[in-house]
């Protein structure tokens, strides 16, 4: 009984994972949404490093963007669209219609037309590192 009841839990998280899901090296999924969207959902930790650290990692591995190339916020904190977790952030390395993207850098939270170079997104990636030692 125990074995059935085992299998039931891991087809209903193998089946609650969209195909296209990407798992980065930093414990957060990134999901395409579209040709251009791509959704960070975390797994654990929350921490605005992660987001972009995932992003980035997103961009290089998944859609080939290169160094200089921006990653652009299109939404921040909301509810993930692909998962139904709690909590996400939309990205996309293609400037979002319609949204201004002259913002500055903000410390808390993520607002749409905000954006990083690939560069320094990943950058985020070595500080987090250090965080969780």
């Amino acid at each position: 009984m125990n074995q059935v009841m085992t299998y039931a839990a891991l087809a209903a998280i193998v089946l609650s994972t969209p195909a296209s899901a990407f798992s980065g090296r930093i414990g957060y999924q990134t999901v395409s949404l579209n040709n251009s969207v791509f959704e960070v959902i975390p797994r654990g930790r929350t921490d605005a490093d992660g987001y972009w650290c995932a992003a980035a990692d997103y961009a290089r591995r998944t859609l080939g963007a290169g160094w200089k190339e921006k990653i652009y916020v299109v939404r921040g904190y909301g509810p993930s669209e692909a998962t139904g977790r709690r909590t996400a952030v939309q990205f996309s390395i293609s400037p979002p219609q319609g949204v201004d993207t002259n913002v500055k850098t903000v410390s808390v939270g993520f607002v749409p037309g905000q954006s990083r170079s690939v560069q320094s997104a990943n950058g985020l990636c070595h500080r987090r590192q250090i965080f969780d030692d």
